[in-house]
């Protein structure tokens, strides 16, 4: 058997924690990763940037590494793919503007197939029109937006993941641990030790 394949959904400034480990870590267990972007095709690179926690009001903010992408954005057909990751920084912002990155999204919840949003990553969800009804996490200063566009944002403890049907949402890079797990029991995964 295949195995699955998911698609990450990236641009410039994307978080490099939240791009780069849950990307490994995916394909060290197994699955076929793609990363795409708008505007750039498979061997081109984002940005990164680095998002830490050092006792300001929000995050600091400083330049990360090149994340190379894999595939095409152009080329993309959301239907070869089992399931959906949107890491956060500063991208979601913007490549939620694309028509067809919301297209993407709305394909994972019409048929219902696993989506990871960490971070900002929920704002692709909240302009994709994807979380009225759905109870989710994420950044807290995208809290309101998720409230605004009929959902229900649950403030948890940042190391911590939340589960709601096919959606997995975590606040923020230091819940990898528990984001990507409860990932990988939404996709299916069996874990044994």
């Amino acid at each position: 058997m295949a195995a699955k394949k998911l698609l990450f959904l990236v641009g410039d400034y994307v978080e490099d924690y939240e791009v780069m480990v849950p990307f490994q870590a995916l394909a060290a267990v197994g699955y076929t990763v793609h990363a795409a972007c708008p505007d750039k095709k498979a061997g081109d690179a984002v940005r990164t940037a680095i998002h830490d926690f050092e006792g300001d009001q929000t995050y600091s903010e400083k330049r990360g590494h090149n994340f190379a992408l894999n595939a095409t954005f152009d080329e993309i057909d959301p239907a070869d793919y089992d399931g959906l990751v949107l890491p956060g920084g500063r991208a979601p912002e913007y490549i939620r503007l694309n028509p067809r990155v919301l297209e993407i999204a709305r394909h994972f919840f019409e048929t219902n197939k696993p989506v990871a949003a960490i971070c900002h990553g929920a704002q692709i969800l909240v302009a994709a029109g994807v979380v009225k009804g759905r109870t989710l996490t994420a950044y807290p200063a995208v809290g309101p937006d998720i409230n605004a566009a009929g959902g229900e944002y649950v403030e948890i403890p940042v190391h911590k993941a939340y589960v709601d049907g096919n959606l997995v949402s975590a606040p923020a890079w230091p819940a990898h641990p528990e984001w990507i797990a409860k990932f990988l029991e939404v996709m299916g995964a069996k874990i044994t030790l």
